[in-house]
């Protein structure tokens, strides 16, 4: 009986995030349009839709917000601050936040960040009233299928629901995309969140490739002694996959990075090459409207 309340009170809450009105920056309610607890179209995409959109990237990072990485490290070891880099280029990403760091006085990890005087909270403000999109990635930041085999499968929704509260509370948008740790969740819990309207990103080979994250792989390239850092450089091994999807005829990526100075270094040139290529940029909201989507 518990059980069941619990896994009651975690669909109230997931359907409370996801279901709002536009203005208060919940889904419109688009009735005959596909998914409408998602608002987001479940058809597929067609070589004619995604001829149509172009040559799109929608660049995202996962696991901020990071103040010293968005603004700039003044430490021992300066780096530019990936949202000027960001604005510079044009570029509008999409962000996927931890919950956790949208607590108050937080500024970070104080074992291995640095704090330069500006909250995560204060962060978030600023990019999201620059027009930056945030979406969700757990409040904890826990792997979740390990959460699930220890806590239960209702701790899991839980922290997905917390993460978006936080979120909601500090941009005043609904995150309707989710992104879990590492990619993993099981089954039964990815269920439960596409049911409460979630969409979830994956690098699943089940789903169509254009709708399927390019891991990056920048955080073997993180630290003064990395391991496994793609070769010659993170860059090359970025613009190596893209040009291996582009011979299977795929022209729309969504890119994961994550935040940190070493892959806010690289984003200049890696912009630039892209546009070179004839690619723009979009948030990952953006390009779902041009690429098109499929029920996950």
């Amino acid at each position: 009986m518990a059980m069941g309340l619990i896994r009651m009170w975690v669909a109230v809450v997931l359907l409370g995030v996801l279901s709002g009105s536009p203005r208060d920056g919940g889904l419109p309610d688009r009735h005959g349009a596909g998914n409408v607890t998602s608002g987001v179209s479940t058809a597929a995409p067609t070589p004619s839709s995604v001829l149509q959109a172009g040559k799109l990237i929608a660049l995202t990072f996962d696991d901020g917000p990071r103040p010293y990485v968005l603004f700039g490290s003044k430490g021992a070891y300066p780096a530019p601050g990936l949202a000027d880099v960001l604005d510079k280029n044009g570029v509008k990403a999409t962000f996927f936040v931890v919950g956790w760091r949208l607590t108050p006085k937080t500024w970070g990890d104080r074992h291995e960040e640095e704090n330069i005087g500006v909250t995560c909270i204060d962060a978030a403000k600023q990019l999201a009233g620059r027009g930056y999109e945030f979406e969700d990635h757990t409040f904890s930041h826990i792997e979740l299928r390990t959460a699930e085999r220890k806590k239960g499968e209702q701790w899991v929704l839980h922290d997905v629901a917390r993460g978006a509260e936080v979120i909601k509370a500090v941009t005043g948008v609904q995150p309707r995309y989710f992104r879990p740790p590492d990619w993993l969740i099981s089954k039964d819990a990815r269920s439960e969140l596409e049911r409460a309207g979630y969409r979830i990103l994956t690098i699943s080979s089940g789903k169509p490739m254009a709708l399927r994250d390019v891991n990056s792989l920048d955080y073997l390239c993180a630290g003064r002694h990395p391991v496994g850092c793609p070769k010659p450089s993170l860059e090359d091994g970025v613009l190596k996959q893209v040009e291996q999807r582009e011979k299977k005829g795929i022209y729309t990526h969504i890119l994961a990075f994550h935040e940190l100075s070493t892959t806010a270094a690289i984003m200049p040139q890696l912009i630039n090459d892209l546009k070179a290529r004839g690619y723009r940029f979009l948030t990952l909201a953006e390009y779902m409207k041009l690429v098109g989507s499929q029920g996950q």
